[in-house]
């Protein structure tokens, strides 16, 4: 996400303030713009957002295909590439003979790819690596024979459906189960004061064929072939149930991540197990969209009333919210500017209300309705602050801050055409409406009539069309009638019997975190707390970055500056893996039952969740949200590094 107004963009800023070079600065008089109709066009693009620029952002399950290919990866792993390929050549040209991979037919591909498997049944670990390495340069989409990155990933594709269908993936299944179990790579890595990646080769090389197959499977085209599509749907089947008396494939990847935080397995590659456990996830229980579907299907297996609106697709319509630059700007935005610069109460109220730009544009008042009459005080105010203004150069000489008065503020034509209200359909439950009318009644009739919301004796008529209007925005959620059906079956266990649960992938997934969930959630709150921007370092917090730091540590100031870039990135990875895999359980079992999301919130609450995300904000969100990184390819060649495809970053 590229901030329109960030440094370096050559896009001036969006809240009409200057960029320090001479364009006005924020604090003191403006310079002197080109013209009035100027100065009136940097208000208009102002009146959104006070503070922030306009954020831009699409809002989805993931980012693009090969932006989240790349995340994946490190900085400090680049020179593995090379490895990997020099891995793939020198096994390939023991098999084959004066050919590529590209260029070989189908059968012979899937003849080589079966001598992989079986070469990797050895005993010794340096021979299985190799092997292993060959895998994942096949997944990675032989960039070596490629020329273009839209060719890497399309091979990356067609070799990622040809390792499944051959067996690849159980295959790395009962290494990963290995590596787990490895109690000597966990002593080594213990008795180490530094941890490094050479300390996790084994499992990241692992995790990397198992992500690269879980992202490439799970990506859907409109041009895969009846067998790609086939062989979709038994992955996802293969990776929601337990298969061969297994737990599910989430559970395997959960249980790492509460190793790695209880300190006995401190080597493990944290950033690779989260994104992978992510998009399991999200394979196996789909996205938002398919959440969507989800809803529908299950208000029409209640006979509930369809949904007026796919909330997702209303948000993807709405601004961003821009956040305030620092939580400083929040009690300094409070405090009224001088009299000298407002004009009167009315303009300080108005003021503020600017600063709700992510709701306005939908909410805008009636511009034909005329303002209710001033007060004396109020008259009296702005009479003084009209007084100090000199005529035509008001708009020029006042803080930029402060829009213009009613009279001469120009009617952008973009704001007026958004609708009036909220942008979605307000929805009234049952309980507003007997609340409503308990009140109602004990105010005009002085008593009540329990849960009955059609007598409306004795009431006025204004009440009458309230009580309408609220009936004609009723809704029912599903959790309300989940929430029935438990008091029932409280109240009649013998009569009404045991409950059918239908086996859900989301349901198989609960079971299965049932006993261990507080542990998960515990490790997950405690991973985001070590990769918040704003923790400091602590003696008992966990190392989050053994995945990361190189063996040798930098010496030089390049090197430093590009793994200090490397970590920052890190960081914001794990954050975006967590917050995204704990957004989503959240969503899924809160369909499946409302209880299974109360329990998860339950817990969340209890390990400080809402402090810590609140500590998230509690820095300059600005700054944070549209720091850019330069990319590194030309420092790399520059310092003589390896060079390597640029689709794996």
């Amino acid at each position: 996400m590229e901030d329109p107004a960030a440094p370096g963009s050559g896009n001036p800023p969006a809240n009409g303030y200057g960029n320090g070079n001479g364009n006005g600065g924020g604090k003191g008089k403006p310079a002197a713009p080109k013209g009035r109709e100027t100065f009136r066009s940097q208000r208009r693009e102002s009146e959104g957002s006070v503070d922030c620029p306009t954020l831009e952002f699409e809002y989805g399950d993931t980012d693009g295909h090969a932006a989240e290919l790349s995340e994946l990866y490190s900085y400090t792993e680049h020179l593995e590439f090379t490895t990997n390929r020099r891995c793939f050549e020198e096994d390939f040209k023991t098999q084959v003979q004066g050919k590529e991979w590209l260029e070989l037919e189908e059968d012979a591909q899937k003849a080589y790819v079966m001598g992989l498997l079986d070469r990797l049944e050895v005993v010794s670990r340096e021979r299985r690596l190799k092997v292993a390495r060959a895998v994942l340069y096949l997944a990675q989409g032989t960039f070596g024979e490629c020329d273009s990155e839209v060719d890497v990933l399309h091979w990356s594709r067609y070799n990622c459906f040809l390792l499944y269908q051959m067996g690849t993936f159980s295959a790395f299944l009962e290494l990963l189960h290995m590596e787990i179990d490895n109690s000597q790579a966990c002593s080594s890595a213990l008795r180490k004061p530094a941890i490094s990646i050479a300390d996790s080769t084994e499992l990241r090389v692992l995790l990397s064929v198992m992500y690269l197959m879980v992202e490439n499977i799970r990506l859907e085209r409109e041009t895969d072939s009846y067998g790609w599509r086939t062989a979709r749907e038994t992955f996802r089947t293969e990776l929601s149930f337990s298969m061969h008396n297994e737990e599910p494939f989430a559970l395997l990847l959960f249980s790492m991540v509460t190793k790695f935080c209880s300190g006995l397995a401190p080597h493990f590659p944290i950033k690779k197990v989260l994104l992978l456990l992510w998009k399991v996830v999200m394979f196996t229980l789909g996205g938002f969209e398919q959440l969507q579907a989800l809803k529908v299907q299950k208000r029409e297996e209640l006979g509930l009333p369809p949904l007026a609106e796919d909330s997702i697709q209303v948000v993807k319509s709405m601004r961003a919210a821009s956040p305030p630059s620092y939580t400083l700007d929040l009690g300094e935005s409070q405090l009224a500017p001088p009299p000298s610069k407002l004009r009167g109460r009315r303009g300080s109220r108005r003021q503020l209300l600017t600063k709700q730009d992510s709701l306005d544009i939908y909410n805008e008042r009636d511009l034909f309705k005329t303002e209710e009459p001033a007060t004396e005080e109020e008259e009296e105010s702005a009479g003084d602050g009209e007084r100090t203004l000199d005529g035509e150069l008001d708009l020029l000489e006042q803080d930029p801050l402060v829009p213009p008065p009613p009279s001469q503020a120009p009617l952008s034509a973009e704001r007026v055409a958004f609708p009036k209200g909220l942008p979605w359909t307000p929805k009234v439950r049952q309980k507003d409406i007997e609340h409503f009318l308990e009140m109602s009644r004990n105010k005009f009739i002085g008593f009540t009539l329990g849960q009955d919301t059609d007598t409306l004796v004795g009431l006025p008529r204004p009440i009458h069309e309230s009580v309408k209007t609220l009936k004609q925005h009723k809704y029912i959620s599903i959790a309300d009638v989940q929430i029935k059906n438990e008091e029932e079956l409280e109240k009649c266990p013998m009569s009404l019997g045991e409950e059918v649960v239908p086996e859900t992938p989301c349901e198989i997934l609960y079971q299965g975190m049932l006993y261990s969930l507080p542990q998960y959630m515990i490790a997950l709150l405690k991973i985001l707390l070590a990769a918040a921007p704003t923790s400091k370092a602590k003696t008992d917090s966990i190392n989050i970055l053994a995945d990361v730091l190189p063996e040798e540590m930098p010496i030089t100031v390049l090197q430093s500056m590009k793994l200090g870039i490397d970590v920052n990135r890190h960081k914001e990875i794990i954050v975006k893996s967590i917050s995204a895999l704990l957004l989503l359980l959240l969503k899924h079992f809160k369909l499946n039952h409302i209880y299974q999301f109360e329990y998860v919130s339950q817990h969340l609450v209890f390990a400080n969740c809402i402090p810590l995300i609140l500590k998230f904000f509690n820095q300059n969100i600005l700054s944070y949200i549209t720091a850019k990184n330069r990319k590194l390819e030309t420092t790399t060649s520059s310092a003589g590094g390896t060079s390597f495809p640029a689709s794996t970053f």
